[in-house]
């Protein structure tokens, strides 16, 4: 970071001015975050991609208002006047405050965290993430009917320094990477696509480059690609009630949309109403509502090693945490900040984020997983369901405001019938209401099936921010869903 001074100077001089001008609390956040992407395209190098962020972001709390301001400018005239601005915004902010924002008591925190990894992405020369992004492309490309095959990676450094007027000193060094494959065949009429390993760019983790090595994409390529051809004439997906089995990946977006985003407290409270919409996971609701089927166990782990969502301390210096959200079916928890944890008589379990340096905090998922159970392998589960229809990997989802009714999409099915499956299917969509769904849940897959997905664009706020999180899940067993065309 270009600076005039030392950041140590430039963060004591902001806490100090923001004090001087009235403000009862502080925090400062000193973010530079750098990107790498790459993407290949029908044989040939589509994009290459690096960017550098760097700035500071100042939040005061004035008379029981936040006020927010951030520059690019790391030198300390502009940390001062930042810093009165900060003050200025919460002060007119108060004016039209209903509720004093009061903090929790979560003690300041002075500590350092990195994320674990063997392999520096930023240190793999060019020529080796080409040959592994190209090496899958010929992969697809071997298969006749292919139209279009994608291979891309991507990387991201973020280190931050957040303090505090209560004494906090936090310095974190995050490093995220991620890769995927997709290929679409078409005909006349349509066009059908598979991803590997997940839709929506692939899996994303915290980590370094051996992460984008074991995936071995150019392994899977060839069968990815067979799969979008044998699409194209494969039947429909039947229409009715029936038995269904969700994959890994599709499961853990299935967690994002109707469990992830309806425990966020700020959607329940209404603070996010505007824009991401609010939440059927009412306060009457905590410690009573049965969410799912007495087998279905939730919780959000930000301590969870390789999560998108694992980091040392949230954007507010709070531990990162595994707490509980849904136990034996029964909701029990929320996503929760210094600020809206007080309101339910608990202390902040550390999910409030920021996406950088320019933008405030908001409650964010960490890693939201849907713990194993104890039906086994896929293999198992298969074999133990007479009738239904195995679907996998995202291809649309679909839900209302208030996370309750949803309609999902996958890239492909397969009919079960006597515990095998016998037939491709294609387009097969599934549609339920959140509580019933998970009620109907009776089989989950074990720990050797479990995985963490990581989606990197969960978009939230406004201005918008795009953010990464996690989620854990093994593919798991339905009953009674609706699948295809109904009465929805």
């Amino acid at each position: 970071m270009n600076t005039s001074g030392t950041v140590d100077d430039l963060i004591n001089r902001a806490l100090d001015t923001a004090q001087q001008g009235g403000a009862g609390y502080v925090d400062v956040r000193v973010v530079e975050r750098e990107t790498e992407s790459l993407t290949v395209k029908n044989g040939a190098l589509q994009e290459a991609g690096a960017h550098l962020s760097a700035g500071f972001g100042i939040r005061a709390l004035v008379d029981g208002a936040w006020g927010f301001s951030g520059s690019a400018r790391l030198e300390p005239g502009e940390v001062e006047r930042v810093a009165r601005e900060a003050v200025a915004i919460a002060r007119a902010s108060a004016l039209a405050q209903r509720d004093r924002i009061q903090l929790d008591d979560s003690p300041p925190v002075v500590a350092s965290y990195s994320t674990p990894y063997v392999e520096d992405p930023f240190a793999v020369p060019l020529d080796e993430k080409l040959r592994i992004l190209m090496e899958a492309d010929a992969a697809m490309a071997r298969v006749p009917g292919v139209n279009v095959r994608s291979s891309s990676m991507e990387f991201a450094r973020e280190e931050k320094i957040f303090a505090s007027s209560d004494g906090a000193r936090i310095e974190q060094d995050l490093l995220e990477v991620g890769a995927g494959i997709e290929t679409s065949a078409a005909n006349d009429s349509e066009v059908q696509r598979r991803s590997f390993p997940q839709s929506a760019g692939g899996q994303h983790v915290t980590g370094g480059f051996e992460a984008i090595r074991a995936l071995r994409l150019a392994d899977h390529g060839e069968q990815l690609a067979e799969e979008a051809v044998a699409l194209l004439t494969a039947p429909q997906c039947p229409s009715g009630r029936m038995t269904v089995i969700i994959g890994s990946s599709q499961l853990a977006l299935q967690v994002h949309e109707s469990c992830g985003h309806p425990i966020e407290l700020d959607r329940v409270l209404g603070m996010e109403a505007s824009f991401a919409g609010t939440s059927f996971l009412t306060l009457d609701k905590l410690d009573r509502l049965q969410y799912g089927s007495p087998i279905v166990n939730i919780d959000a782990d930000a301590t969870v090693p390789g999560g998108l969502g694992t980091f040392g301390f949230d954007d507010e210096g709070v531990p990162a945490q595994n707490v509980p959200i849904v136990e034996a079916g029964r909701f029990v928890g929320y996503l929760t900040s210094r600020e809206t944890a007080p309101l339910i008589g608990r202390r902040s379990m550390g999910s409030s984020r920021a996406s950088n340096w320019n933008v405030i905090p908001l409650i964010r998922m960490t890693n939201v997983n849907l713990r194993p159970g104890a039906a086994g392998t896929l293999e198992d589960l298969i074999a133990d369901t007479k009738d239904g229809i195995y679907m996998a990997s995202n291809l649309s989802w679909s839900i209302d405001d208030r996370r309750l009714n949803f309609q999902f999409g996958t890239e492909i099915g397969w009919l079960i019938k006597d515990g095998r499956l016998v037939q491709m299917v294609k387009n097969p969509t599934y549609t339920g209401i959140t509580p019933e769904f998970w009620g109907s849940c009776d089989a989950i897959c074990g720990e050797s099936e479990w995985n963490l997905w990581g989606l990197p664009n969960c978009g939230k706020g406004e201005p918008m921010q795009t953010h990464r999180v996690g989620h854990g899940a093994a593919p798991a067993r339905f009953r009674n869903v609706q699948v295809g065309v109904g009465q929805w």
